[in-house]
């Protein structure tokens, strides 16, 4: 079995901790069928070398997603994704996948100078008319 290939897009601006959005990146990966059960992950060293940040920041990243069962570390053989998560822990990912890229959406917006009045009445505008922006 090959690893895995991960894309994890990091802001550092974002006030949001790393280790939270490799978490959050990577729940929403699974949630989404990008990565599956069985795939491998990089070794720690190797996705702290790949992001340019600290070791022990992925190590707590995998700390969680492991004591989350969304990994398994296996001494010698490396890291993988577990089987299928339950129905209502595939719920939740897709639940916290949104609201992380809704916090990264405000905070973009905010930084831009928008008032949260203009954001919300956006966003409500948006859902309203059913358009996607690209």
């Amino acid at each position: 079995m090959t690893e895995k290939k991960l894309t994890l897009n990091l802001d550092f601006h974002s006030g949001l901790p790393i280790y939270t959005q490799i978490v959050n990146q990577i729940q929403s990966q699974l949630a989404n069928g990008i990565l599956k059960p069985g795939d491998q992950l990089p070794t720690v060293r190797a996705l702290a070398s790949e992001l340019r940040v600290n070791f022990n920041t992925v190590a707590r990243a995998y700390r969680i997603l492991d004591e989350g069962r969304i990994i398994s570390t296996q001494e010698g053989r490396g890291t993988y994704i577990t089987e299928i998560p339950q129905p209502e822990v595939r719920e939740r990912l897709r639940h916290e996948a949104l609201a992380e890229l809704t916090q990264r959406f405000i905070n973009e917006a905010l930084r831009l100078g928008f008032s949260d009045r203009e954001i919300r009445q956006t966003v409500k505008d948006r859902l309203s008319s059913g358009k996607e922006t690209k």
